[in-house]
């Protein structure tokens, strides 16, 4: 494979200034890296798109937080979402950006899920709320939101496409499709990608940050567990597919190989290569535009699969 193109302008300067940023505060402890997280997001989001309404929901006896767009479609659907962070990061309040975005982009409405994070709830925490969201977006959901059941999405970023397709699997049958931006498919992490960024500080994710990720999630369960790494699944009966990786992000080879794997299967797949882009940039839509490019070819997509 070769090497992707440099590293786009406007994420080399954030990267810039994030470095130095760093170079000024010393170590972070959890609840500073969390703290941390949501401030960079809600910084380098951008401004808010208007929604016609949000309201928080019990989903499945999960918090989550729905986002009706101001204009929907004739018959609209749902797009259930898991955030990113490493099963340890991240939170409703700091994916309200991008999901009041897809929200709009997709007219569709957007249940923005607040699973439990690890290493306070390790594995199956998250995996048990994930799946849980979802079984209730095919049901109760739909009546509560207005919704039709039959039109459901699942989707999520990093960590959160790793239990988006989790859960897909558990309800494979009945979703219209998924939405997985650089996911994690496999904790092996021995692909090139990974070798490509070994000291390398790829968009803050590093192959060490990742292990440091997956020994707070797991917490001694087996890494090759499906529901762990879904590379290893059966994905024979998966709905059709749409999945973003980033050319320089330690992830991008965990999602080419589960776009090959899907396709193997016989699961429709649309790739798109953000080759210019590291970890995390769906996040930076106030500062880098192909995050804008991305959400709204996750709209269109989804409008196009829920039509």
């Amino acid at each position: 494979m070769s090497a992707p193109p440099p590293v786009h302008p406007q994420v080399t300067a954030l990267l810039a200034e994030q470095e130095a940023g760093a170079d000024e505060a010393g170590p972070a402890d959890l609840s500073a890296m969390r703290a941390g997280y949501l401030e960079a997001a809600l910084r380098l989001g951008g401004a808010r798109e208007e929604v016609a309404r949000v309201e928080d929901v019990v989903a499945g006896g999960v918090c989550a937080r729905a986002y009706v767009p101001a204009n929907t479609c004739a018959s609209f659907g749902a797009i259930v979402w898991l955030h990113g962070g490493g099963w340890v990061l991240g939170d409703v309040e700091g994916f309200e950006h991008v999901c009041r975005a897809l929200a709009n982009a997709a007219g569709q409405v957007v249940v923005s899920v607040d699973y439990r994070l690890a290493p306070e709830h390790p594995f199956p925490a998250a995996r048990d709320d994930a799946v849980a969201a979802v079984g209730w977006a095919l049901g109760h959901g739909a009546d509560q939101l207005g919704y039709d059941a039959s039109r459901v999405i699942v989707g999520g970023d990093s960590a959160g496409g790793n239990l988006a397709t989790v859960a897909v699997r558990h309800h494979a049958d009945r979703i219209a499709g998924q939405l997985l931006v650089y996911p994690v498919t496999d904790a092996g992490m021995g692909t090139s990608s990974y070798a490509e960024a070994t000291g390398a500080d790829i968009g803050g994710l590093t192959p060490e940050s990742m292990e440091r990720c997956f020994e707070a999630y797991l917490q001694g369960t087996d890494a090759a567990d499906p529901d762990v790494s879904p590379l290893r699944a059966d994905l024979a009966g998966m709905p059709p597919t749409l999945l973003a990786v980033a050319g320089h992000d330690v992830l991008r080879d965990d999602g080419l190989a589960y776009a090959e794997a899907l396709r193997a299967a016989g699961v429709e797949v649309e790739l798109l290569r953000f080759d210019d882009m590291v970890h995390g940039f769906l996040r930076w839509g106030g500062v880098v535009d192909r995050a804008q490019e991305l959400i709204r070819a996750m709209g269109e997509w989804s409008r196009t699969r829920l039509a």
